[in-house]
């Protein structure tokens, strides 16, 4: 009697499982004894494992399923639709100390683990996606901006903001999602440029490919650098590129091209994406970044929004004392305008000055002549 063969997931949700994992293409092929062109085929439907590949990819899929479901527990989610969250990573055991690789993501569990164990608090929960997505968040950013202190501090800002708004969070489909897209705006916000201290540039890499990748993705624009990232970084389809940078699937996918033009102008070595990918991830990697502990990010997201909340009382306590102080100086009664002028009758008009009569000529010239030879003063004559 023959054994039944092992039951196995849609090809959808064997690629889901292996991104959830941390795993690539190629070290699940190494692991069932196959090339990495199969795998791809059974995660795209287009073939379907037989004999003992398929026992072994079966139990692979299964201990990953397992190890999905107890990461599900940290952050309760909506099991709706799939999705992805990233991370960029070197510190799996089963990658290369240099890739890139996907953290796992909220992933869409059986139901008996859809929800959070009775005991998880909010903290609790905030303090897992933390500890689950902030060290590779911080190296993204670094990516992005090229700056250390500014990507520490864009990945606070976002896990800070994500604390405050936390029972919205806590329910979106991809909380590791969300807090990457408010990491990124923030982190390619254009008023940074007039803050003091980021108006001098930090001290480049050590190691002078790192320094030209990073100079070459720094003269990118924004949103054509922050979709090569998404893209050959993170490892997001076109799809979700486009939705998380807010643009359509063609204009996403002209962007990439663009920029992966570009970068292969500069440094041709990384033409292909395989290669540009890897090297994202030693740049990354190579620098030093860390993130600030998840209960000193709560509490700085407390400080900031009671400084916030104190300061729309002061200003709300203020206009109503302004207020009051209108109503209170305020005149009681009615005070009529004073009315325009009106013409006065029986008056007559004023003359303007016009020609001399005869008579008044004549008077002119009798005074005139009777003033030239002294001070005698004039004595009216009789008539």
């Amino acid at each position: 009697m023959t054994r039944s063969p092992a039951p196995l997931p849609s090809p959808e949700r064997r690629r889901h499982l292996r991104e959830a994992a941390s795993l690539t293409q190629a070290q699940v092929a190494r692991r069932i004894g196959v090339t990495r062109g199969t795998v791809r085929a059974w995660e795209s439907g287009r073939t379907t494992p037989r004999g003992s590949g398929r026992e072994a990819y079966a139990d692979l899929l299964t201990s990953l399923t397992r190890t999905v479901a107890t990461v599900k527990t940290a952050t309760p989610a909506k099991a709706d639709k799939t999705v992805k969250a990233d991370k960029v990573t070197n510190t799996q055991e089963t990658a290369p100390p240099t890739r890139m690789t996907v953290s796992p993501p909220q992933q869409p569990a059986p139901p008996a683990a859809t929800a959070a164990p009775a005991g998880l608090t909010p903290a609790q929960a905030f303090d897992a996606l933390y500890a689950f997505c902030a060290p590779a968040l911080v190296r993204q950013t670094y990516l992005l901006s090229g700056r250390r202190e500014l990507a520490r501090e864009s990945v606070e800002r976002a896990f800070q903001l994500a604390w405050q708004r936390w029972p919205e969070v806590a329910v979106d489909p991809d909380p590791a999602g969300w807090v990457r897209a408010t990491a990124y705006e923030y982190a390619l916000s254009p008023w940074h440029r007039f803050r003091p201290r980021y108006r001098h540039p930090e001290p480049p890499p050590a190691d002078a490919a790192d320094r030209a990748l990073l100079d070459t993705l720094l003269t990118l624009p924004a949103p054509y650098r922050r979709t090569l990232l998404l893209y050959d970084g993170v490892g997001l389809d076109l799809p979700e590129t486009a939705a998380e940078t807010e643009a359509s699937t063609p204009a996403a996918a002209g962007r990439l091209l663009h920029a992966r033009a570009a970068v292969a102008a500069r440094l041709p070595g990384l033409a292909e994406p395989a290669e540009l990918h890897r090297r994202l991830a030693e740049v990354a990697s190579a620098q030093r970044l860390r993130a600030a502990g998840p209960p000193a990010v709560r509490a700085g997201g407390e400080r900031r929004a009671r400084f916030w909340t104190r300061a729309a009382i002061a200003v709300t306590v203020a206009i109503i004392g302004a207020t009051a102080l209108t109503v209170r100086t305020a005149p009681t009664r009615y005070e009529p305008p004073v009315p325009a002028g009106e013409t006065v009758q029986g008056v007559p008009r004023r003359a303007a000055p016009g020609t001399l009569s005869g008579k008044e000529l004549k008077l002119r010239a009798k005074l005139r002549s009777g003033i030239q030879h002294g001070p005698q003063r004039l004595i009216p004559l009789p008539g």
